[in-house]
């Protein structure tokens, strides 16, 4: 009877019961693994509403170059600020260079302003490349550690049954479960929001040698700034 509870609660394999009976340091490991798959669902949640709306101004951008439309109208979010970039070259005129050296001037500023947005929505996926990448071997630590626990186990109790050696076994693969369950949405998310970054940058990369060309070889507007 005095042995019944404790074989119990050696056998208790629910994800809680593996933890409560882990190791200090698989707990750690367990522990972190679960706050860096926290950190990461943020990132992809953020990513996600993020890079919608800069699809959105992505797409406004576009029709705003394609149709020739008011730049001093109100735009907002990357599209405002690389329209604002552009037009602020613009005025910045030099009456000794050529149109080729204004539409060239003219475009590095916005794909600088691009090139700061980009970075603004890249901001945070590192996290997930760097959990995609270390999380199994975070977990594949607990592992080891946890067996390196169950064989001393096993060393001093004298007893090689399944009995005495599962619940260890377990324990300690539950970690490189752990792992795999950070890594694998991690590397997913990392490679889907990537790919949207560069989309998005490639659509208004795009649309800026348009509107390079426009700002570059738009005289009547160039009279109005400099009346201004």
């Amino acid at each position: 009877m005095e042995n019944s509870a404790p074989i119990a609660a050696a056998h208790d394999l629910s994800f809680i019961g593996l933890f409560l009976q882990a190791d200090p340091i698989v707990k750690g490991v367990m522990l972190l693994l679960v706050v860096a798959s926290i950190a990461c669902w943020t990132v992809v949640f953020e990513k996600m509403v993020r890079l919608a709306a800069a699809k959105r101004q992505a797409k406004a951008f576009e029709a705003l170059v394609r149709s020739g439309g008011n730049l001093d109208g109100e735009q907002k979010g990357i599209s405002g600020r690389v329209v604002q970039a552009g037009v602020e070259a613009w005025r910045d005129q030099d009456q000794s260079e050529t149109r080729a050296e204004r539409r060239d001037r003219i475009e590095r500023a916005m794909r600088a302003a691009l090139g700061l947005e980009v970075k603004r929505l890249q901001g945070g996926l590192a996290l997930l490349a760097t959990s995609g990448s270390t999380a199994p071997f975070i977990g594949l630590f607990g592992t080891v550690w946890g067996i390196m626990n169950s064989f001393s186990s096993i060393a001093k109790s004298q007893d090689t049954s399944l009995a005495v050696v599962a619940p260890g076994i377990a324990e300690a693969l539950f970690a490189t479960a752990i792992g795999l369950v950070v890594a694998i949405p991690a590397v997913m998310a990392y490679n889907k929001l990537t790919g949207d970054v560069a989309r998005v940058q490639s659509a208004f990369v795009s649309c800026i040698g348009v509107l390079g060309n426009r700002l570059a070889r738009d005289r009547g507007v160039q009279r109005r700034a400099a009346a201004e």
